[in-house]
């Protein structure tokens, strides 16, 4: 490494740039300037594994990257202070604009949202109320959540922290004989719309029916963007969509939005109050403007564009792989939720002696690492997530892989 001593010997022997030498403040911005430290690696620091994401938004995998202006903005809010409040409610009422909505706020993840969102039905405006929850009993308020049968996945969870129970149906017939005085909500959960019986729309119409408020968990369902005004079009009270997907806002953050009188009436459950089940669902300002941003940048890009490079990427893959023999591929795209460009790839046994989880644990352990999900009888990734140029090293380790298990 050079030397402090022979740097100030070379800049003192240069020719005159810019009054540099007989000036010691340029001198000295110079040699702080040469001799700075590089940024401190603590992912390399404390060892750990970073990898080529071609298996999608996971939370295990830490959702989606945040983009330069998301991350410039957390940068610039972290050197100001501001009222929490404050920052909820202009950014809410940006957001609220974007999807169409009649207010929003930030939240600690879907899950959160949907545990405040809840909160909001249960306690309206009164403060007692919102002090009480978890407890429900001798309050006044309700405590029944009406879900589908085929919607009951773990993530209901977020309904039941508030104190209230829920009530499994499958039918129509079912939910009028479901609905009573204890009933507080009609909740849906979008990626599992095909598991139930009852679609949104005729959802929406039975709660309507009954005056009985409606909720719907989209957190991946983005893609489409349309997605993110098409439930309150259909007459869901609130929707929950995750921050740190396909938005690529930071991981930890989440939206509520619906009904004005429901989002205020949540944010009573959320920090900076305290004695309330929201008072661990914190979240910055940071994370708020930079949910703002990543939404804004997110409405605003060139979708059919986007779409077309995930295809492309896809199509790339496919092309590579496809040319060992004994291996099938099919490209699709979900339905429901991480609806995007697909490849399922999948191998004859007789031709090529390798499992699954062989092959994962064979990709994992590459270098560089890289992240694909495991089927039965193969495996599948997307692209949506791959840094430019990334396809071809995937395509590439696959068909090393592939090929060197080839019979």
């Amino acid at each position: 490494m050079i030397s402090r001593r022979k740097i100030l010997k070379r800049l003192s022997t240069m020719p005159l740039l810019g009054g540099l030498v007989g000036s010691t403040a340029p001198l000295q911005s110079a040699l702080a300037a040469t001799t700075s430290l590089a940024p401190r690696n603590l992912v390399k620091e404390l060892g750990i594994r970073t990898f080529i994401n071609a298996a999608g938004t996971y939370t295990a995998m830490t959702g989606s990257l945040m983009q330069d202006e998301v991350m410039e903005t957390i940068q610039a809010a972290s050197k100001e202070f501001m009222m929490l409040d404050d920052v909820q409610t202009k950014v809410g009422e940006k957001i609220a604009a974007l999807v169409h909505a009649e207010s929003a706020v930030v939240t600690a993840g879907c899950f959160s949202a949907m545990t405040l969102g809840l909160a909001g039905v249960l306690t309206g405006m009164d403060q007692k109320k919102v002090e009480a929850l978890p407890q429900l009993e001798g309050t006044g308020m309700k405590s029944e959540v009406i879900v589908q049968k085929g919607h009951n996945v773990g993530y209901s969870h977020a309904l039941t922290n508030t104190g209230c129970k829920m009530v499994f149906v499958e039918t129509v017939e079912e939910v009028e004989k479901a609905i009573n005085e204890k009933t507080a909500l009609m909740w849906f959960l979008n990626i599992q719309s095909d598991q139930g019986k009852i679609m949104h729309q005729e959802w929406v119409n039975l709660a309507k029916k009954h005056n009985i408020p409606t909720m719907i968990d989209i957190a991946a369902d983005v893609p489409p963007v349309e997605n993110l005004w098409k439930f309150h079009e259909m007459g869901f009270d609130l929707v929950c969509v995750s921050g740190g997907k396909a938005m690529r806002g930071p991981q930890s953050a989440g939206i509520l939005m619906g009904k004005k009188h429901l989002i205020a009436a949540a944010r009573l459950s959320m920090p900076p109050r305290g004695s309330t089940i929201g008072r661990g669902m914190k979240v910055n300002k940071e994370e708020i403007l930079g949910m703002y941003v990543a939404l804004e940048k997110f409405v605003g890009q060139d979708q059919q564009k986007e779409w077309k490079m995930w295809e492309d990427r896809v199509a790339h893959i496919s092309d590579t792989v496809k040319k060992v023999n004994g291996v099938s591929v099919e490209t699709f795209r979900p339905e429901l939720g991480n609806h995007t460009p697909t490849l399922r790839i999948k191998w004859e046994p007789a031709k090529i002696n390798l499992t699954t989880k062989a092959l994962q644990e064979n990709l994992r352990n590459g270098d560089p690492s890289i992240e694909v999900v495991g089927e039965q009888g193969g495996i599948s990734l997307t692209t949506w997530m791959l840094k430019p140029g990334q396809e071809k090293i995937v395509a590439t380790r696959l068909k090393e892989e592939l090929t060197k298990a080839s019979v």
